[in-house]
């Protein structure tokens, strides 16, 4: 040891990174009796409570109240709505952050045995963590949660001003006049039609020639309609050449000659790791690449774990807990392989937890044999674009599909052709698309769009994940009326 280095102190797993997918592994080992040394430089929850999935749909459920109030003089009455973000503010900072403040989170984590650490830690050779003159050395293992950071396209003069991202636009108590929304994705169309809907005047640029793109085109056209009808200016194929900023706002310039005004501008073209800042040449592994390549144990080498964004698998809280799961099932089953059940710390309450721990957690995995840990498998992964109407999907798109040779059909109808969406009067578009290999006679990807698309799509992702054939989707009894009802219409629709 060189003089001046700190004595590593020795500990069971080392979570680097408390975001969703990290607290809920650092929780799950400390609760099965490891010795956990838990390490977030920022808020202990990471993105989703304090920036992401909470506080955004409490802005689009108050958004969408202010919209239904407003379909009052079509289906029932008359009714006058007055947009008011002050309490939309109120309700985020003191329900869904606590002020930004995660004493909560912390003391959640605390609670079940581990240990918290504030810091920004980083990789300082095998198995070992420096944070600040701290040194951790992990026993069994390292966990990677480190998530991603807004990734701000090298746009001439926007690092010069003082745009959005998601988190400004989140903070937000008073909002302005205007707003440009650079970015056509998920994130960017929830928060136009929210703040749209709260009287702002709000264009969305979007250098692809869709809106949301990674959709199928059928639901980028809903959205875009979406969007005009709450008045949102919505540009395509526009790239963005030079912002710039002054007393009057924001000027965003395109390639092509086109220009745009706003009192503020919002940012949100993707996220990206740092894997820069976490000393992966330390352990041998390439920091150089977008995320973190695991393997589908979520392995990144034999004592190194990743969860969440970092592994680039998507951007969502769901995938974040969905690998969590199974690299606490690994970790656990990694002790109890590499032990055999023995004490290597002398204190056999610890890992005779642990390996009792693994015992019960494992599970029935992808090769099918009894007590092997599950692997990740991201076929049936869903996704929710929360506008109103909700873009719910599964699996792949048609285009998806078509690009791997499958033998494709697609069903589609209109929400509105079934009994429930004529009832509720959507004229937002709607629809069921289906995806099906008609080799193997499964669904391999859906779209549910409407006003509970996001709903709608969970017995579609059960038929990808599970592979039931469309025959026994066909025999199925669909509840009348309801939207998941038009599913049954889609089926029947299925290559005509």
């Amino acid at each position: 040891m060189l003089a001046g280095m700190a004595e590593p102190e020795l500990v069971d797993v080392i979570v680097l990174g408390l975001g969703v997918g990290g607290e809920e592994v650092a929780g799950r080992l400390a609760e099965a009796g490891l010795t956990v040394v838990g390490v977030e430089r920022n808020l202990v929850g990471g993105e989703c409570p304090y920036w992401g999935c909470i506080p955004s749909k409490m802005m689009i459920r108050a958004a969408n109240a202010i919209a239904e109030a407003r379909r009052v003089d079509v289906l029932g009455g008359a009714a006058q709505v007055r947009p008011d973000w002050a309490p939309v503010a109120k309700r985020i900072r003191d329900e869904a952050t606590d002020g930004w403040d995660d004493r909560v989170a912390v003391r959640r984590f605390t609670g079940k045995g581990g240990r918290f650490v504030r810091g920004s830690g980083r990789l300082d050779g095998p198995g070992r963590v420096r944070v600040g003159d701290q040194v951790f050395q992990a026993r069994h293992g390292i966990v990677l949660g480190t998530g991603t950071r807004p990734s701000v396209p090298p746009v001439d003069g926007l690092a010069d001003t003082p745009y959005w991202t998601n988190r400004e636009a989140i903070e937000v108590e008073e909002l302005p006049e205007s707003l440009l929304v650079l970015g056509g994705g998920a994130i960017g169309l929830e928060l136009a039609q929210v703040f749209a809907r709260f009287g702002v005047r709000v264009t969305v640029v979007e250098a692809l020639d869709r809106l949301l793109a990674v959709e199928e085109p059928e639901a980028s056209e809903v959205a875009a309609a979406a969007l005009r009808a709450d008045g949102v200016e919505v540009h395509t194929g526009v790239r963005a050449a030079r912002v710039d900023h002054g007393a009057d706002g924001f000027i965003l310039r395109g390639t092509d000659g086109e220009e745009f005004h706003a009192d503020r501008l919002l940012v949100v073209t993707g996220r990206r790791a740092h894997l820069d800042e976490l000393g992966l040449d330390t352990v041998g592994v390439d920091a150089s690449r977008r995320y973190l390549p695991v393997d589908d144990r979520l392995h990144v080498t034999d004592d190194i774990w990743a969860v969440g964004d970092v592994t680039g698998e998507g951007a969502f809280t769901h995938i974040a807990m969905y690998q969590a799961s199974i690299v606490v099932a690994d970790v656990l089953d990694h002790i109890r392989r590499s032990d055999g059940g023995a004490d290597p710390s002398g204190t056999a309450s610890v890992v005779g937890g642990a390996v009792g721990a693994a015992s019960s957690l494992a599970v029935t995995g992808s090769s099918g044999s009894a007590g092997s840990v599950p692997r990740a498998d991201y076929r049936a992964l869903p996704r929710v674009t929360f506008t109103d109407p909700e873009i719910g999907a599964v699996g792949l798109t048609e285009q998806q599909a078509r690009e791997r040779g499958i033998n494709v059909q697609v069903g589609f109808t209109r929400l509105s052709s079934s009994t429930r969406g004529w009832i509720h009067k959507t004229d937002d578009g709607g629809f069921i698309k289906l995806v099906a290999d008609a080799d193997q006679g499964v669904l391999i990807g859906a779209t549910s769009v409407g006003p509970a698309g996001g709903e709608v799509l969970s017995g579609l992702v059960v038929a990808v994940h599970g592979a039931v054939p469309l025959a026994q989707l066909r025999h199925m009894i669909y509840a009348y009326p309801t939207f998941h009802r038009a599913v049954s219409d889609a089926l029947r629709n299925l290559g005509s």
